[in-house]
């Protein structure tokens, strides 16, 4: 099986030299990623697309590949291709009524030709001549060149007739790393998830920074938010989760700093600990959620203030986007779930919030405030290699048996998303079966039987080790985790 990977068009326009150079990034990372999912594929360079070939040990996860491909940033579209030989007009005419032929009964239809190498006859010969015997021999609504029903592409080079079969529309956007790295600020939300998904997009490797408000809980539901779009999105790069208590922080802000500033002085000292963490990593771009207007925080005013307190450049994806807006994106791209579910930790509330902070009125309140708490709070902050999550919960729930035997009369909980489990579902000949998506599960376990044992189950164990873990701090100790 061969593929056509169609570069995203802002990378066709640029110049030789940066073109060549996001090309071979593209090709890199898309070799990366199918190494890491032990699939066998050949990529090869051509300049305008690239071209990759499913090797035979790998065919049966054509669907698997198309999948991967779609959300590889830098690439545009991809074509599904049919390879053959050929030996003359009257052969490739033959070759494509073949495959088009019941599927332009009573349509209009327009035929796109390609040539490469030395032949007798040009693109428009072979348009000319393919069209017309479709035309003549097919019950077709006529050929239209312009907006037709249907448009038949394929490619002639030297031999060898390439069809075009399947047109998947991908991410596009710009490779990894073609942008410098930025650190985006976490709370697992709507916002900062789609923020964070967007500056991977545009080709910056982004790192993840979460201010903990709420324990461990709140942890746990933020590293599966961040592993998730690092898995997708970006997995041909190494990046960083940083995970800061920011508990101290809260404490300090409600004994020290009048209630109506609280919100803005919050953020002023999340802002001032991410550029500290920012600098460890060498980092000079920050990226928030931030919508202006959204919340009391984030009316211009206010973000102008807290701006003020770090010389990075913030980035906010989102600030002219409408809430519903931002909840379609995060639908789109896999992230709603894990929003909907998140708690909202706000960690100070103020009764009356300021809407226009005056700078010198919210310098005087953090006066009082002893910055050396925002040292100490990122100096025992705990810094993870993303990859590293599936290791770090493994050690965590150490506890919880993970096993590929089932006990008589236990029950295996698939928490994998409902379309995943759809396409390869877990089937298991002598004990239940239950799917309960992993964004469900909290909410649902409570409804079971206690006097049963439940094994949960995803295909690589991360998921289903967060939640065995999550569960068992809620009390439930008749999780374990199974891996068949």
């Amino acid at each position: 099986m061969t593929f056509i990977i169609k570069l995203h068009p802002e990378i066709t326009i640029k110049s030789k030299s940066v073109r060549k150079r996001f090309t071979r990034l593209l090709e890199t990372n898309i070799r990366s990623v199918f190494k890491q999912q032990e699939l066998s594929v050949q990529v090869r360079n051509l300049w305008d697309k690239l071209i990759l070939i499913v090797n035979p040990g790998s065919e049966d996860r054509v669907d698997e590949v198309v999948q991967i491909l779609s959300t590889i940033p830098g690439i545009d579209q991809v074509h599904k291709v049919n390879e053959s030989q050929f030996s003359d007009l009257e052969d490739i005419f033959q070759q494509v009524k073949a495959v088009w032929h019941d599927q332009l009964a009573g349509k209009t239809f327009c035929v796109r030709v390609k040539r490469r190498g030395s032949h007798e006859y040009s693109s428009t010969d072979i348009a000319r001549y393919v069209g017309g015997g479709l035309n003549q021999q097919c019950e077709t609504g006529g050929v239209k060149l312009k907006k037709p029903d249907v448009t038949i592409q394929f490619e002639v080079e030297d031999d060898k007739l390439i069809m075009i079969n399947q047109k998947i529309r991908c991410l596009g956007g710009m490779p990894l790393p073609t942008q410098e790295d930025v650190l985006s600020l976490m709370s697992g939300g709507f916002d900062s998830g789609v923020a964070s998904f967007l500056t991977i997009k545009r080709g910056a490797r982004t790192h993840f920074c979460f201010f903990n408000l709420g324990g461990r809980d709140h942890e746990i539901g933020v590293k599966q938010v961040c592993y998730y779009l690092w898995k997708k999105y970006s997995s041909s790069h190494r990046v960083k989760f940083i995970a800061v208590d920011f508990e101290p922080v809260v404490t300090e802000i409600l004994e020290k700093v009048d209630n109506s500033q609280m919100g803005v002085v919050l953020k002023r000292m999340m802002f001032r600990a991410a550029s500290k963490v920012a600098d460890n990593l060498a980092i000079d771009t920050l990226v928030t959620g931030e919508s202006m207007g959204q919340v009391s925080s984030q009316t211009l005013a206010n973000l102008h203030v807290i701006d003020q307190v770090t010389s990075k450049l913030v980035l906010r994806p989102l600030i002219c986007m409408d809430k519903s807006e931002i909840i379609d994106i995060a639908r789109k791209i896999g992230t709603e779930d894990f929003a909907k579910t998140m708690p909202e930790y706000c960690g100070v509330i103020s009764r009356k919030p300021t809407v226009k902070a005056v700078m010198e009125k919210i310098e005087l309140e953090e006066a009082n405030f002893d910055l050396s708490i925002v040292d100490r709070v990122v100096l025992s902050s705990d810094t993870l290699d993303i990859r590293r999550i599936a290791e770090e919960t493994e050690k965590e729930v150490a506890a919880a048996e993970s096993t590929d035997e089932l006990k008589e009369g236990a029950v295996v909980i698939d928490i994998r998303a409902p379309e995943e489990e759809e396409h390869n579902p877990l089937e298991l000949d002598s004990t239940q079966v239950m799917h309960i998506p992993f964004f469900r599960l909290a909410s649902r376990f409570a409804e079971l039987d206690k006097e049963k044992e439940y094994y949960l189950y995803c295909e690589k164990g991360v998921m289903s080790n967060l939640q065995t873990l999550l569960l068992h701090e809620h009390g439930y100790s008749n999780v374990k985790v199974y891996r068949p």
